[in-house]
C-alpha cells in the first residue's frame, strides 16, 4: 500500500485538485448566472458593428455569429 509520506502527497494532491475545481466550478456558475441574468444580450453586444463586413475580424467579436461552421473531415462527403 501507501507509504506515509505517499499518503500525505495524496491527501495535499487531490484537496488542491478539490480547490481548483470548487473554484472552477464557482466561475462557471457566475458566467451563467450573469448570461442568464440579462438574457444573453451582451454576448453579441459588440457584433453589432455598422458595417457586417468588420466585425467578426474585430477583437471585440471573436466569432461570427452567422456563419456555419464545417470541419475539414465533413467536406467532400456525400
Amino acid at each position: 500500500l501507501l507509504s506515509l509520506p505517499q499518503g500525505w502527497a495524496l491527501l495535499a494532491l487531490s484537496t488542491c485538485s478539490s480547490l481548483c475545481c470548487l473554484c472552477c466550478l464557482l466561475g462557471l456558475l457566475v458566467a451563467v448566472g450573469l448570461t442568464l441574468g440579462n438574457q444573453g444580450r451582451v454576448l453579441l453586444a459588440p457584433c453589432a458593428a455598422t458595417d457586417v463586413a468588420l466585425a467578426p475580424a474585430s477583437r471585440e467579436c471573436p466569432f461570427d455569429p452567422t456563419r456555419v461552421y464545417v470541419s475539414a473531415r465533413g467536406v467532400g462527403r456525400g
